[in-house]
C-alpha cells in the first residue's frame, strides 16, 4: 500500500525507540523506502548499525557531515520524503518543533520539511499531561502536524496512564491513511477563501475584523493534501502559505470577489474568509485629521456577497459550495437561514462569541448544516476541522460523480 513512497523516520531518545526497529520493518513490508535519522540520545537506545541493517539505507546522525552538507544534505533529506515520521516523539522534540529550534539534524530537518509530518508521542504520563506539553500539541495540531497516539497502559517508568507510543502497526495504519489511500480529489479544482478583508477609510485606516486566517488556511491545506489543485484567495494574514497551494493575496472584498471569479470554474468552493459586510462609500485620499474633537461621519455601503455570488445558478457554479457562518447566538437557526438565503450547499457554523476564543485561536467548535440535516461536531483543533471537512467534500464529489446528471 506504500509502494514507491519514501518515509523519513526520525528516531528520538525515548525508551520506546526500540519499537522503531519493528516500525522500519513494517513500513518496508508495505513497500515504503525508509530513511532514518537518529538523535544523539536515540543512539544510546538503538544503534545506527541496527537501523541501517533493517532499512537497508544509511542511518543519519550528524548535521555537520561534510559529505552530506556539500549537497545541503539536511534540505535534501527533507525534500525527498513523501512523509516525515517522528517515532518516538519525546516531549523535547515536540517542544523544539513548536518553537522552531534547529540545533541538531533531526530538529533542522523538521524545520526544513515542506511535506506532512506525523508524530507518535511517547513520554511519562505526567509529562504528557503537563500544560506545557498539551499546549505544544495543540499548537502543532493547529499547524497541520498529524498525531497518532499516545496509548494508555503500563509505562517503562513503572507508572500507568497515557504516554505509551502507539504500536508500530498502528503507526503504519496512520501512514497508510496519509499516503496509501490515494488522492480522492485528484483531478478536481478547489477554491478556498481565508482571512479578513481590509476596507480602507483613508491611506492609514481601515475597517476589518479579528479573523486570523487559521481555519481557511487549514482547509486549503487539507483539500490540497487529498489531491485537489487548490487556489487560496487570502485576505491580509500572517499565516504561512500551505504547501502545494497556490495563494492569491487580496485586501478588499471587491478584490476577493474578482479573484474568485477569475479562478472559475472549480469543482468546490469553500468560503471561509470573514469578509467585511460594509465598506466606506468614499475613501479619503488624505489622512482624516481631528477636527475640534468631532469624530468624522462615515457613510457606509454594502460589500458584494461573495458566497451568494459563487452559489448563484449558472454554468460556472461549483458542484459544491460551502460557506462558513460566524455566529454569537442561535447557531443552528442562523446558519440554516444563511444557507437558504445564500443558496449554498453546506454551511459550517462556528461560535465566535466572546467566551469561545475561536477568532485567532487554535481550536473550533462547529456545526455542519446541509440540506439533509445538521451535525454538531465536538470541539477540535482547526486542523482537525479542516481534515474532517475535506474528507466530506471528497465523499460528496465522489457520490456526485456516480450520479448521472439530468437535464
Amino acid at each position: 500500500m506504500l509502494e514507491g513512497k519514501q518515509i523519513l523516520l526520525i528516531i528520538t531518545g525515548g525508551i520506546a525507540a526500540y519499537k522503531s526497529l519493528d516500525l522500519i520493518r513494517r513500513l518496508r513490508e508495505q513497500g515504503a523506502r525508509v530513511r532514518c535519522v537518529l538523535t544523539e540520545a536515540a543512539t544510546h537506545l538503538v544503534t545506527p548499525l541496527s537501523v541501517a541493517a533493517l532499512s537497508e539505507e544509511r542511518a543519519f546522525t550528524d548535521l555537520f557531515s561534510l559529505t552530506d552538507e556539500s549537497e545541503i544534505g539536511h534540505i535534501r533529506l527533507s525534500r525527498e520524503a513523501d512523509l516525515v515520521v517522528v517515532a518516538p516523539a519525546t516531549a523535547n522534540i515536540l517542544a523544539k518543533m513548536r518553537v522552531g529550534i534547529a540545533d541538531d539534524l533531526a530538529s533542522t530537518l523538521l524545520l526544513a520539511a515542506a511535506t506532512d509530518i506525523l508524530v507518535a508521542p511517547a513520554m511519562n504520563v505526567h509529562m504528557w499531561q503537563h500544560p506545557a506539553a498539551q499546549d505544544n500539541m495543540r499548537t502543532l495540531r493547529a499547524r497541520g502536524v498529524h498525531v497518532v497516539g499516545p496509548a494508555s497502559g503500563d509505562l517503562a517508568c513503572g507508572e500507568t496512564g497515557a504516554g505509551r507510543m502507539a504500536e508500530p502497526l498502528e503507526i503504519v495504519q496512520a501512514v497508510v491513511k496519509l499516503l496509501g489511500a490515494g488522492h480522492p480529489l485528484a483531478g478536481r479544482r478547489a477554491l478556498v477563501t481565508s482571512g479578513p478583508t481590509h476596507e480602507p477609510i483613508d491611506p492609514v485606516r481601515y475597517l476589518a475584523n479579528r479573523s486570523s486566517g487559521k481555519q481557511g488556511h487549514a482547509v486549503a491545506r487539507a483539500i490540497a493534501r487529498l489531491g485537489a489543485t487548490t487556489v487560496l484567495i487570502s485576505g491580509p494574514t500572517t499565516e504561512p502559505d500551505p504547501p502545494g497551494v497556490r495563494v492569491v493575496r487580496v485586501r478588499t472584498a471587491n478584490e476577493m470577489l474578482a479573484a474568485c471569479q477569475r479562478e472559475l470554474p472549480v469543482d468546490v468552493a469553500v468560503c471561509v474568509a470573514a469578509v467585511c459586510d460594509w465598506r466606506v462609500a468614499e475613501v479619503s485620499q488624505r489622512k482624516i485629521k481631528k477636527d475640534g474633537g468631532q469624530p468624522p461621519i462615515l457613510a457606509l455601503t454594502e460589500n458584494p456577497d461573495i458566497l451568494a455570488s459563487l452559489s448563484a445558478p449558472g454554468d460556472q457554479r461549483p458542484r459544491l459550495v460551502v460557506g462558513f457562518a460566524a455566529e454569537t447566538e442561535s447557531l443552528e437557526v442562523n446558519a440554516a437561514t444563511k444557507r437558504e438565503r445564500k443558496r449554498c450547499d453546506w454551511i459550517v457554523a462556528n461560535d465566535v462569541s466572546a467566551t469561545s476564543e475561536t477568532l485567532g485561536g487554535e481550536c473550533n467548535t462547529v456545526m455542519l448544516v446541509t440540506g439533509s440535516g445538521t451535525r454538531a461536531w465536538p470541539a477540535m483543533s482547526k486542523a482537525e476541522v479542516a481534515e474532517r471537512l475535506a474528507d466530506l467534500v471528497a465523499e460528496h464529489l465522489a457520490d456526485v460523480a456516480k450520479t448521472p446528471e439530468t437535464a
